[in-house]
């Protein structure tokens, strides 16, 4: 089950090095339906955006370390849960947000958002 809740992280990571690594590449641009042109004024935007990703990427593989005592700390556990449902509920919300706000990006907000939700209800449990 812990590759479920470590699988919103690694999506993001994905969508980090797209965002702010690739942004200028041709496949990238299709991924996002950019043009060339669209590409280039948006690439300081997509760097700040991909960072975004990361950190929450980062908030819950800190968490599951700390949530399986690979990171010794006394309330280790509870911190690393903390992190792990702040990171999934994040997730949900901005692919949320992307759903209401670019339709058109209905497949990309699934993306973010199903594996997040089954995260957190797995955390639920």
């Amino acid at each position: 089950m812990d590759i479920l809740l470590l699988l919103p992280a690694i999506i993001h990571v994905y969508i980090f090095s797209l965002e702010s690594l690739l942004w200028d590449h041709p496949s990238t641009r299709r991924v996002f339906g950019l043009s060339s042109e669209d590409a280039k004024v948006t690439k300081l935007f997509a760097l700040n955006q991909g960072f975004y990703n990361l950190l929450l990427a980062i908030a819950i593989i800190l968490g599951w370390f700390l949530r399986n005592g690979v990171l010794a700390m006394n309330d280790g556990v509870l911190a690393g849960n903390v992190l792990i449902l702040y990171g999934l509920v994040s997730i949900c919300i901005v692919g949320i947000v992307l759903f209401v706000s670019a339709r058109r990006l209905w497949q990309s907000a699934l993306v973010q958002i199903v594996p997040a939700f089954i995260g957190f209800i797995i955390m639920a449990n």
